[in-house]
């Protein structure tokens, strides 16, 4: 049976379904009731069967396979120019890292007997969803800016999803998907005591990278890889873009559950990046934007977020693993972009925000020479033709 959902601040519980809600009628983010992770001694990493992919650590996830191309473990390779590990998570079926989400999203959609899936996306979380969708032979629609990438826009549209295109912010974008999604919205009076619920009682189920659990049980498998790449270990710091905190906060969720499991002892910290303008965590801790103009940063479209749906999750995993956040201009992005074409690593924009951040912890003394460091480059630069 699919794994209920609950929510952490008021304790309600909803029952697993197609139109179970997206948020909690407090306003929080729900999670999944079960939290598994397995017991005893993990296999080392040559002798893992690794061909399932991600899906290799089933044992950690609160959804059954049913929808993938087997993607993941994704190569981790050393940069030395950079004096870092570079995980290449552009290698994916959809060039991004979101396809981690996309497998158990439509793999809990399919588990739950749903028939058309909808998203709101910038474009790498609205191809993937609609590739996934496709591969699960369900609908899918995807809002999206209308200024959306036009390879991020075929991508959508030659999966069959179907693209609504929203004028406006990113912001726009979001209210009208919630328009469709909610449809004529309900009161529970059980799970909720009677407050209105955001239930998804329109034409489609919420397949959210934001907001939806399940998208987090796929990136946390980021931080499971890495911990097996580096034989069991944790790495000193990771250096992570942040937008909605995708990401970010799945390799917090994974390396907590590793450290839950007894598989490793220590979290790394966590150092994210935001691009200037649009660096709503960054403020939040009370730091500055590093663009001296303080200029909106418009060459890192895929994290322009300003009001992520866990912001308070994101600071309180900074918190907990004693990270930080930086906000970096458009120099500093177009700089690293360039540095990492000529080393071979073909990127879109927004991936060169984490290696221009990694440079500024550098020389702000956050991160050490000789500590073990590991940077996601997160999209394809095949995505910007």
């Amino acid at each position: 049976m699919p794994a209920d959902l609950d929510c952490p601040d008021c304790g309600a519980v909803y029952e697993a379904g197609p139109d179970e809600p997206w948020r909690c009628a407090c306003g929080r983010a729900l999670e999944f009731t079960e939290r598994p992770h397995p017991q005893g001694d993990p296999l080392p990493l040559q002798s893992l069967d690794t061909t399932e992919g991600l899906w290799t650590f089933f044992e950690f996830l609160p959804i059954e396979q049913h929808v993938t191309f087997y993607e993941g473990f994704t190569p981790m390779v050393d940069a030395p120019a950079w004096d870092a590990q570079f995980k290449l998570e552009y290698v994916f079926p959809t060039g991004s890292f979101k396809d981690r989400g996309a497998t158990t999203t439509l793999s809990r959609a399919v588990e739950l007997g749903v028939e058309t899936v909808i998203e709101d996306s910038s474009g790498n979380a609205g191809a993937s969803i609609a590739t996934y969708a496709a591969r699960a032979g369900l609908d899918a629609e995807i809002y999206m800016p209308a200024d959306v990438n036009q390879s991020k826009l075929m991508a959508i549209q030659r999966a069959d999803a179907r693209p609504v295109r929203i004028e406006g912010s990113r912001e726009d974008v979001t209210a009208a998907c919630l328009d469709a999604v909610e449809g004529d919205s309900r009161t529970d009076e059980t799970a909720a005591g009677g407050r209105d619920v955001p239930y998804q009682t329109g034409p489609g189920w919420y397949a959210s990278h934001a907001w939806n659990p399940a998208f987090y049980a796929g990136t946390m498998t980021f931080a499971f890889e890495v911990a097996a790449q580096q034989g069991w270990t944790t790495p000193d710091a990771l250096v992570l873009p942040i937008g909605h905190g995708t990401l970010f906060l799945g390799a917090y969720r994974g390396f907590s559950l590793l450290n839950e499991a007894g598989i490793v002892d220590e979290m790394p910290r966590l150092l994210g990046a935001q691009a200037a303008g649009y660096a709503p965590i960054v403020a939040a801790l009370g730091g500055e934007s590093t663009d001296a103009d303080d200029k909106r940063t418009e060459i890192a479209d895929g994290i322009q977020i300003t009001e992520p749906a866990r912001g308070t999750e994101i600071l309180e995993a900074i918190e907990e693993t004693g990270g930080d956040a930086i906000a970096i201009g458009s120099d500093p992005i177009e700089t690293a972009l360039d540095r990492l074409h000529r080393n071979g690593f073909y990127v879109e924009p927004t991936c060169a925000v984490a290696p221009a951040a990694l440079e500024q912890y550098r020389e702000a003394g956050v991160i050490d020479a000789d500590d073990d460091v590991v940077v996601p480059l997160t999209g394809s630069g095949l995505k910007t033709l």
